[in-house]
């Protein structure tokens, strides 16, 4: 875990592990809000960080989730039990945070990297905060938060959104976009700074993805904040954005995968339809190997020479039948 960073005027980017949570001063002194919940197990640490910086006994305005995979909402529950707090999520996201549905199932084929391995035992939920959730207001603003709007990014997950502050061009992005290569263990732990698309193996939409890269590249922020990776700012990032969007088909998009060419079909009420899965090229070669060395151990064992214990005596004719 790393220190808290101020990665843009007014939003605090705590770092557990590989994800991120944010927090944001609100409109009024003292106020703020909560973006995103982190992984289970992060209660506390996120409380630590909310007292240094509003005070004990000063809860959020609101929980603001970009959407709600496992370690986006882990702390949540805990969370809700401390603070008396509404969350606020899209519509589209109310499925997996009511109970009603999990998630489409991750896609292990795509992206490489241990993460991407390692995603098919990850949690696709559903958890369920009940009433406690709300919807956003449908007109783009956030309770506390009267300079920030959010907007639809949908594509990582249905209901995915990004929140803006147009004033100054800085962007909490969520995992539309994100500035680490989120598929590989060694890059999400070293949390070195460079621009990537969503992390792949739970992205269920990549036309959707692409779209979302597109609506905030072309919105030219000077500040990204991310749910991976350490915030970013400067002219690198309106530019190096508009490059990821141009070439999204070519470094972003996989060249196979469960959801590259059908995306999963989704509604109100969660998962409808999924695309059949694909084969998992490395699930394959380790499967592979597994084979190659059960098959050399058997061979070795039927071609070794045959040792009797000292003292045995060979029979120097076939057995009788």
């Amino acid at each position: 875990m790393s220190t808290p960073v101020s990665g843009a005027r007014g939003v605090l980017t705590l770092r557990i592990l590989f994800v991120n949570v944010h927090l944001v001063s609100g409109d009024r002194p003292g106020s703020w809000v909560l973006v995103d919940a982190g992984l289970p197990g992060s209660t506390d640490r996120i409380v630590r960080t909310a007292e240094r910086r509003f005070g004990r006994g000063v809860p959020p305005v609101a929980i603001v989730l970009t959407h709600g995979h496992f370690d986006h909402v882990g702390a949540l529950g805990d969370l809700l039990e401390r603070w008396d707090a509404p969350v606020l999520a899209h519509p589209l996201e109310l499925p997996y945070l009511t109970g009603r549905s999990p998630y489409p199932p991750p896609d292990p084929a795509v992206g490489g990297g241990a993460m991407s391995f390692a995603s098919r035992l990850f949690s696709r939920g559903p958890i369920d905060v009940g009433a406690r959730v709300r919807p956003l207001p449908i007109d783009g603003t956030l309770p506390g938060l009267a300079d920030w709007r959010w907007i639809a990014t949908p594509g990582h997950s249905p209901g995915h959104v990004s929140l803006i502050r147009a004033g100054d061009g800085t962007i909490v992005s969520g995992d539309a976009v994100v500035t680490t290569r989120q598929e590989s263990l060694a890059s999400a732990i070293t949390y070195r700074p460079e621009l990537h698309g969503p992390p792949a193996y739970f992205t269920p939409d990549w036309q959707q993805a692409r779209a979302s890269v597109e609506r905030i590249a072309a919105l030219r922020p000077n500040v990204l904040t991310t749910g991976h990776g350490p915030p970013v700012r400067g002219a690198w990032v309106p530019e190096g954005l508009a490059w990821l969007a141009e070439n999204f088909d070519r470094v972003v998009l996989p060249r196979r995968g469960r959801y590259v060419r059908r995306p999963a079909r989704v509604d109100e009420t969660g998962v409808v339809a999924l695309p059949p899965p694909v084969t998992d090229p490395v699930l394959g070669a380790v499967a592979a190997a597994g084979l190659g060395a059960l098959t050399g151990l058997a061979l070795g064992a039927a071609t070794a020479p045959r040792t009797r214990p000292e003292g045995s005596r060979a029979s120097a004719a076939p057995a009788q039948r």
